[in-house]
């Protein structure tokens, strides 16, 4: 009764179209061999199982490292970009130097001007240049010295007293520049060198050198100064100017004041004048050094120095006169009875070689005190020949 309902439900269902594929009932499995690549897209029937923990992290350390690579790459290029134009910049400024915005009525204007001395008072009143040195932090602007006289034959003991007279007259002396000795390849500190020129006889060193670059000129302007200052620094022309400048005594009256930074001794700073005498003498125009004469000139300037102990922060005064006269004077303080004339070279060719020392050459003796020396003289040349210059800068207190 009842299964013939059923036959004929059974039989109709068979006998309809198939529109819908019945899924199967067994899980997709994925066949891999050896050379196939493994997919991780489909690992699964299940959403979760197509997650690859592995990739993820693969992936997100590439990105970073990759990004890591980007800004390095980009730090470098800015820096490299940034030493190039640089660089070029220093190139066009050597080859044509910024000179059309420079006054000549304002010293401040020129190139050289950062590098100049700059003057202060003391609680006297006086006027002193910072050294920038802890033991001698500053240098009088202006010392006065007298005119020393005496034996000329410094082979025989000097007696202070036979030197000097309290009524010999006494010269202003101006502080052209200074800056520190220094030996060794860690800059110890020697001394303290300040070079000075007789006040009344800068006209004459201004005059010589304005005429040197421009023979109708009072004042040099910026360009014509940077030529001098050129000159002045190079180790060659240099050494040729200042030694034809000194043997025709100009200027005629100089003095190098040395203060030592440590305590030391005279024999250490003999050693140290002669051999630079003896390096800067072949390169003395005139009759040379290899005569008699020169000979018995250094014997006398070694045997002013046979003496004892140099304390530290006491002055030692080496002058020329307008003869090229050496004197050598030292100031072991008020116990010692102040500043006392110690002995005479009368050869000029001695003080000569050892200003030379100083002033120009491939190797001075301090290149700072070179450099400092070289901005005074563009103070000098800049004003009109005949005038002193100066340039005093307040300090802020």
């Amino acid at each position: 009764m009842f299964r013939q309902p059923l036959l004929w439900q059974a039989a109709r269902t068979a006998a309809r179209p198939s529109s819908v594929a019945v899924p199967s009932l067994r899980p997709h499995i994925q066949r891999r061999t050896l050379l196939s690549k493994r997919d991780f897209r489909q690992t699964g029937t299940r959403a979760v199982e197509n997650l690859n923990l592995r990739n993820i992290a693969q992936s997100s350390a590439d990105y970073h490292r990759n990004k890591q690579i980007f800004l390095s790459c980009g730090i470098v290029a800015g820096l490299v970009s940034f030493i190039y134009v640089s660089y070029r910049i220093v190139l066009e400024i050597k080859k044509n130097p910024i000179k059309a915005d420079a006054d000549p009525s304002n010293p401040l204007s020129d190139p050289g001007a950062a590098n100049r001395k700059i003057i202060l008072h003391d609680e006297n009143g006086k006027e002193i240049v910072p050294t920038g040195h802890s033991v001698v932090p500053s240098f009088p602007r202006t010392i006065s010295l007298p005119s020393f006289t005496g034996p000329l034959d410094a082979t025989e003991p000097v007696q202070p007293g036979t030197i000097t007279t309290a009524a010999a007259p006494e010269t202003e002396y101006t502080l052209v520049g200074l800056g520190t000795r220094t030996v060794t390849f860690i800059g110890i500190s020697v001394y303290v060198v300040g070079f000075y020129i007789a006040t009344a006889d800068i006209a004459a060193l201004q005059s010589a050198l304005v005429k040197k670059v421009n023979p109708i000129a009072t004042t040099l302007v910026p360009g014509e100064r940077e030529e001098l200052r050129n000159e002045l620094l190079d180790p060659a022309h240099g050494a040729k100017l200042w030694d034809e400048l000194l043997s025709h005594n100009i200027p005629a009256r100089t003095a190098f004041r040395v203060i030592p930074v440590r305590d030391t001794d005279f024999h250490h700073l003999r050693d140290g004048f002669v051999n630079a005498i003896k390096a800067r003498g072949p390169e003395l125009s005139g009759k040379g050094v290899d005569d008699e004469s020169f000979g018995e000139a250094m014997k006398q300037f070694r045997a002013v120095f046979n003496r004892g102990k140099v304390p530290k922060a006491k002055e030692l005064i080496l002058a020329r006169d307008d003869k090229g006269h050496l004197s050598i004077a030292f100031d072991g303080g008020k116990k010692a009875g102040g500043r006392q004339l110690i002995g005479v070279v009368p050869d000029e060719r001695v003080s000569r070689a050892l200003w030379l020392n100083y002033l120009g050459g491939k190797q001075v003796a301090s290149e700072p005190a070179r450099k400092s020396i070289v901005e005074g003289i563009m103070e000098f040349v800049e004003r009109p020949v005949g005038t002193v210059a100066s340039m005093v800068v307040p300090l802020a207190r």
